[in-house]
């Protein structure tokens, strides 16, 4: 009996004891009296939210939002319902079934919680970034999708990376678009950008697309909302609006149809739709090329950093089916018999020309680049057709195709033109050439072989092993490294490759020299006379270039070649040899002396220290000048002398009139102070300043003694060379 006793007392005490306990842990752990209602608590208090709560809780999110979290909620109020329903033709809320329910709750949902003065700022990794946000991610996704593609019936799910790469465990989650005062300002923007896409719409400094925020910073224990006037669904991707919209069906054509496009087998997404499902089909991933510049379907933007789809979006200029048509028509086959036969490279330069990886406003459009780096050529005032903010990217229907580089410029020629398919390959590899002649801001004169000639030449490319080859016709078939074999075909290329910003090779009856290459990178010299070509290798066979037809473009003239311009393989040594053996020769004293110095190699005509390969500008004085300087005594008399002094007087003599690393001619490119062989006592090289100016070349030592150039003997070609001969010689010490 006192057993039983204690044992109530003991209880009673800890009931007590418990009592009293959760009060001081409610004091001090209770939700505070001050504290906000949830969400959904909130919204239902202020009574003009009647529909939403309807399809809150229709869409299963009444026990989510009336609890904890952290959200923003564009909610819509009743008057935004009254619309929607006056636009569906329904009569109230109980009309909306449950999945259009979903789409409309989660898309107002916002993942964490924004005041209006955070909605402009970006979440950057690093931290806030003020101004530079105008999207934040919803809690809406498409998931998994059901289409018969080609006849085919498919489950897939869209991209959620670029590159041809998908992200498991991300959802691929819809982002939604607003407009604040403080991302206009910053970004240099007005209200007019806003009407450009909703010109029917007003902007009020706070827009959800183009609803307006009649109410901000309504504060909930798990979140902030923000009033809306209308109802916002969940837009669709640009794959999905170009997949809606017939206008544009030729260049969905050619986005979805020749290879830019695949549909690839993930068994994580297949398990996780059995699982979710029940049902026992396989799921697809579906992926854009990886040299696209964005998937038209990933709504992640680039994800280099979680949030950077806040702050940007893609763009993608789309041109209407009668001007693409008459592109493809006029342009893309021109030289080929379909589309089913072009190369797929193709396909994806004009899909990126259309491409934008930023967020393209209107007032500022043409300061944009695509992602061929090209200016975008459209007038926003008249070529856009219709402008629409999407769910990851803004889309412009264009009454008219990018005039990109690649389709208006010499480029074009072999770039889309089979019978060029070996030059247009060495352009795209690297080697800058494409963008260099691609450029329609800039003239060129291009002239092109075809691969016939190209393999008559000895040259291939083994497409399996991505070698290019090169077997020497003229030396029993020999054949050279791949890197070596590239190396000589680019050279080719480069020789026929001219800048003419004023159309200087247009007509090729007559005759000249001109320099290959551009501004940046100068070539070696070519020359023409009466429509017959020139390089160096070429005067040394004695077979010159012959035009065979000729296409104009944007930026230049194409010339079809039957043979191709050849570098030379000799030494300068040889052809300054061959010029002295001319009747009455002007250069055969500077040779007599040259061949009998310690320079000269007399069986393969090099001189020491010229390589080939590299540039040399070789100045001749002519007899009378080099008898000018015996009497002057800077070269001895003797033309082979036995002293050593009057050996090394020769030899600096010879040195001081080649010019190293530079090619100098009459057409003005080339002024200026250029190092030359020769070399001081104390090691130091020795200068020589070129002046040049088109028709005039002459060249001065540093004792101002001149030598002008002799126009009908000059501008020999050689290796990478020119060869002029003057009236005067060059000194280099004080007479």
């Amino acid at each position: 009996m006192k057993k039983k006793i204690h044992q109530l007392l003991v209880f009673s005490f800890l009931v007590l004891l418990s009592s009293c306990s959760k009060d001081a842990y409610d004091d001090y752990y209770g939700r505070p009296d001050s504290l906000e209602p949830p969400i959904y608590q909130q919204l239902e208090a202020r009574g003009n939210f009647k529909n939403l709560l309807v399809l809150i809780e229709k869409a299963g999110y009444k026990d989510i939002l009336g609890k904890a979290g952290y959200w923003t909620m564009l909610a819509p109020n009743d008057e935004a319902f009254a619309k929607y329903f006056q636009e569906q033709g329904i009569t109230d809320v109980n009309k909306i079934d449950a999945e259009t329910a979903g789409k409309i709750v989660r898309y107002a949902l916002i993942y964490n919680a924004f005041r209006e003065e955070k909605m402009s700022d970006y979440q950057s990794g690093t931290g806030w970034v003020i101004d530079n946000a105008f999207r934040r991610r919803t809690a809406y996704y498409d998931g998994f999708i059901s289409k018969t593609i080609n006849g085919q019936p498919k489950i897939f799910v869209n991209a959620n990376r670029n590159g041809g790469f998908y992200a498991i465990g991300d959802n691929n989650n819809k982002y939604i678009t607003y407009f604040t005062d403080e991302y206009f300002t910053a970004k240099g923007l007005s209200s007019a950008d806003f009407k450009y896409f909703y010109p029917n719409a007003e902007y009020t400094g706070f827009n959800v697309f183009d609803s307006k925020v009649t109410e901000a910073d309504i504060v909930a224990e798990n979140g902030i909302i923000h009033e809306v006037n209308k109802i916002n669904l969940p837009l669709v991707t640009l794959d999905q609006y170009l997949e809606q919209k017939p206008q544009y069906s030729k260049f969905r054509e050619l986005l979805e149809n020749y290879g830019l496009t695949r549909y690839v087998f993930s068994q994580d997404a297949t398990n996780a739709y059995r699982n979710f499902t029940g049902k026992s089909e396989n799921v697809e991933i579906k992926l854009y090329d990886p040299l696209l510049s964005f998937s038209p379907n990933n709504e992640n933007y680039l994800k280099q950093a979680d949030n950077d789809g806040q702050s940007d979006l893609y763009t993608m200029l789309v041109p209407e089916n009668p001007a693409l048509e008459n592109f493809i028509n006029t342009i893309l086959l021109k030289n080929y018999p379909s589309l089913n036969v072009l190369p797929q490279y193709i396909f994806r330069d004009f899909i990126n020309a259309h491409m934008v990886q930023n967020a393209v406003w209107p007032s500022k459009g043409q300061a944009y680049n695509n992602a061929l780096n090209e200016n975008l050529r459209f007038n926003f005032n008249s070529d856009i057709k219709e402008a629409k903010i999407l769910s990851n990217g803004f889309f412009y229907g264009t009454s008219k195709v990018q005039k990109s580089n690649l389709f208006y410029s010499v480029y074009t020629s072999a770039y889309l033109d089979p019978k060029f398919t070996m030059a247009t390959r060495l352009m795209n590899d690297g080697s800058g050439l494409k963008e260099m002649i691609s450029n329609i801001n800039t003239r060129y004169t291009l002239f092109l072989p075809s691969d016939a000639k190209l393999m008559e030449m000895g040259f291939g490319y083994n497409s399996t092993l991505s070698l290019w080859t090169y077997i020497n016709p003229a030396v029993g078939g020999s054949s050279v490294a791949s890197s070596v074999a590239r190396a000589r075909l680019l050279r080719i290329l480069y020789n026929g490759i001219v800048l003419t910003p004023n159309g200087e090779l247009n007509d090729l009856s007559g005759s000249g020299i001109i320099r290959s290459g551009d501004m940046d990178l100068p070539g070696e010299y070519i020359k023409w006379n009466n429509n017959k070509l020139y390089a160096a290798g070429n005067e040394l066979s004695g077979i010159p270039v012959n035009i065979i037809g000729h296409e104009d473009q944007q930026n230049g003239r194409t010339y079809y070649v039957d043979n191709l311009l050849q570098f030379s393989e000799e030494m300068q040594g040889l052809k300054i040899k061959r010029l002295s053996e001319t009747p009455n020769s002007e250069y055969l004293s500077f040779f007599n002396y040259l061949k009998n110095s310690s320079l000269y190699d007399p069986v393969t005509g090099k001189i020491q220290g010229v390589e080939l390969g590299t540039s040399y500008t070789f100045i001749i004085p002519n007899n009378a000048a080099v008898a000018k300087a015996v009497d002057e005594e800077v070269l001895p008399k003797l033309i082979a002398p036995t002293a050593q002094n009057q050996k090394d007087m020769v030899v600096d003599f010879i040195r001081a009139h080649i010019l190293v690393n530079k090619i100098a001619s009459d057409d003005g490119f080339t002024t200026g102070e250029f190092e030359t062989l020769r070399k001081d006592s104390f090691d130091e090289k020795i200068y020589v300043l070129v002046q040049s100016t088109p028709g005039t070349l002459s060249f001065r030592d540093s004792f101002l003694n001149w030598a002008h150039y002799i126009p009908s003997q000059s501008k020999h070609l050689a290796d990478r060379s020119l060869i002029h001969l003057v009236d005067n010689y060059l000194t280099y010490t004080q007479q």
